[in-house]
C-alpha cells in the first residue's frame, strides 16, 4: 500500500499536496497496470470528493493542488487561463544554460488515448512560452559521449501556459534537456546520474505555486521541499 501524502496545505476549499515523482495524478492508458492515484488518494486522506485543478507529470514531484467542489476548481480554471497562477519549478539540465531567458515556441497537442481518443490531431501548434533563469552550474570529470567533462545546470522554470509536457518539451528544444526525461532527453546522461549518483529519476520538482485564493482572494503561495533524492542532486552544485 503506497504512503499516505504529505498535505502541505488544506482549507474548506482547496488541499495541495507534495507528489512524489512516480505517482500518477489519476487513471491513464500510459500505466494500465497502476493501482495508486493521487486524487484517490487524497479522497481517502480527506474523506472528501476532490477535483484536479492542473496536473503534474508521473515523474515530477512537488506541489499538486485540488479544489473540493465544482465552484473552486471552475474558478481555479479562470485563474489559470487568466496567468493569475505562479508555479515555480527546479531542474537539472544538460549544458551550460544562459543565465536567464524565454523560450517561446508553439507546441502540438499530445492527446490522451484514454481521454481523447476522438480528438483531432492535426490541430495547430498552441503558444507555449517558458521563462527560465539558472541557479547554479556543475562540471564533473566524468567523459561523456565525444566530451572529456559532462556540464550541467540547475534551473527554475516557470511556464506561463500549460501545455502537455511543456518544460520537458521546450528544454528540449534549446538542447538543454532536463536529466532523467526517457522520453525528451539525451540517454548518455541519464545514465551517467544512474551510475554515479543513484538517481533514476527526472530531475524535475514543482517548488512552489503562488496564486489568489479563488475564494477569498487572498495571496497563497504553496511550497513542497526538495524530495531526499532530488536534493543529494541539488547539493551537488
Amino acid at each position: 500500500m503506497a504512503e499516505p501524502l504529505r498535505i502541505l496545505y488544506e482549507d474548506e476549499r482547496l488541499v495541495a499536496v507534495d507528489k512524489p515523482s512516480g505517482l500518477l495524478v489519476h487513471r491513464s492508458w500510459i500505466d494500465k497496470e497502476e493501482t495508486a492515484f493521487a486524487l484517490q488518494m487524497v479522497r481517502d486522506m480527506t474523506g472528501r470528493y476532490v477535483y484536479p485543478v492542473h496536473r503534474l507529470d508521473k515523474p515530477t514531484s512537488g506541489v499538486l493542488l485540488f479544489a473540493f467542489d465544482r465552484e473552486t476548481a471552475r474558478r481555479m480554471g479562470e485563474l489559470f487561463a487568466e496567468g493569475a497562477v505562479r508555479k515555480r519549478y527546479v531542474a537539472v539540465v544538460r549544458g551550460y544554460v544562459d543565465e536567464e531567458g524565454v523560450i517561446d515556441y508553439p507546441l502540438r497537442e499530445i492527446p490522451d488515448k484514454m481521454t481523447d481518443a476522438k480528438a483531432r490531431t492535426d490541430k495547430e501548434a498552441q503558444p507555449a512560452v517558458t521563462d527560465y533563469w539558472r541557479m547554479a552550474t556543475l562540471e564533473l570529470p566524468i567523459p561523456v559521449s565525444r566530451y572529456p567533462v559532462a556540464r550541467y545546470s540547475l534551473v527554475e522554470l516557470s511556464p506561463r501556459t500549460g501545455r502537455k509536457h511543456q518544460l520537458r518539451r521546450h528544454m528540449k528544444h534549446i538542447f538543454h534537456p532536463i536529466v532523467g526525461d526517457t522520453k525528451y532527453g539525451r540517454g548518455e546522461h541519464n545514465r551517467l546520474f544512474r551510475e554515479h549518483f543513484d538517481s533514476h529519476r527526472l530531475l524535475l520538482h514543482a517548488a512552489t505555486i503562488t496564486l489568489p485564493h479563488p475564494i477569498g482572494g487572498e495571496t497563497l503561495r504553496i511550497e513542497a521541499p526538495f524530495p531526499e533524492d532530488f536534493g543529494k542532486i541539488v547539493a551537488l552544485f
